[in-house]
């Protein structure tokens, strides 16, 4: 094995798992993939996304040599940026809920972001425009990662063209919603190159903005920010899924034990709703995106 330049190079590289322990569990008449996107230190997607959304800006101009890079998140993408940064030589700027356990803010800092603090009861419209006045203040750039096209243009260039190229014949894509960079990244390139391929997008069921629903509270880390991203393009979406907490749970708990893939809830979800559009009959050969990985000790 050849060595790599650095580690994000092979966070680019992921594999796609046949889960054929799961399918014959359940008996399923079809084939369930899986794009396994979990591999760095927060082991979600946000690690390669972070870094990669980093690159674009840089290569588009619009980030500057150790120009400060600010970000509304006190939750997985704050980590992973605040990685990216620091090996890029970009300080990180978080702009954060003044709830944020002690313990979390420790974390944060000691990886070397610099934390301010939001007082506001107004979600995440107050901790966004806290960080664009931060930006402002400091000369930093806002990555905005719920509205950045830079997000869904990562998946354009890597895990769409890595799903294609990789498992040819496939009839149903599922990713969950977060950010909403996933299912649109992937789904925009797959309709320029195989429009035949159906896009399924999952969110949790007690949360379904997406599905033009209620937000809720819900126990799927990385999935259903209780509203619609900017980011998200439902025009490349054929079918919107949800998924109960509990259901994803199980499903993630089950295909470690059939597959030995330590799935996180939110991927979970996905497996859940792939697992229900075969049962149904309306997909033989599908492929989920793993975004997380549950981890055991």
């Amino acid at each position: 094995m050849a060595s790599l330049k650095n580690y994000y190079q092979k966070l680019y590289s992921c594999p796609i798992v046949e889960l054929s322990g799961y399918a014959s569990a359940f008996q399923l008449k079809g084939r369930i993939f899986a794009y396994l996107n979990f591999d760095g230190p927060t082991g979600t997607g946000k690690d390669a996304l972070a870094e990669g959304m980093l690159a674009l800006a840089v290569e588009r101009g619009d980030l500057k040599k150790g120009q400060t890079v600010v970000e509304a998140s006190a939750g997985s993408f704050a980590t992973a940026l605040t990685i990216a940064g620091r090996q890029s030589g970009h300080p990180v700027v978080l702009a954060v809920p003044s709830g944020i356990s002690t313990q979390r803010q420790k974390q944060l800092e000691d990886l070397g972001a610099r934390l301010v603090f939001s007082s506001s009861t107004q979600g995440r419209s107050a901790l966004e425009e806290l960080a664009r006045k931060t930006a402002r203040e400091c000369g930093g750039y806002f990555i905005d990662f719920f509205s950045n096209d830079d997000n869904p243009e990562y998946h354009r260039r890597v895990t769409g063209p890595a799903i294609l190229n990789n498992c040819p014949g496939l009839d149903t894509i599922v990713a969950g919603v977060g950010s909403g960079g996933t299912i649109t990244g992937v789904g925009e390139y797959v309709r320029a190159w195989e429009n035949q391929i159906r896009m399924v997008a999952v969110e949790p069921y007690e949360s379904q903005a997406i599905g033009g629903g209620f937000p809720g509270r819900h126990q799927i880390p990385g999935l259903g920010a209780g509203f619609v991203p900017e980011n998200y393009n439902p025009y490349v979406v054929d079918r919107v899924m949800a998924v109960t907490s509990a259901d994803a749970a199980q499903a993630a708990r089950q295909v470690l034990r059939t597959d030995a893939v330590p799935a996180s809830a939110s991927a979970g979800a996905t497996l859940c709703a792939a697992r229900r559009l075969v049962e149904e009959g309306r997909a033989g050969r599908v492929l989920c995106v793993f975004c997380g990985r549950a981890l055991y000790e």
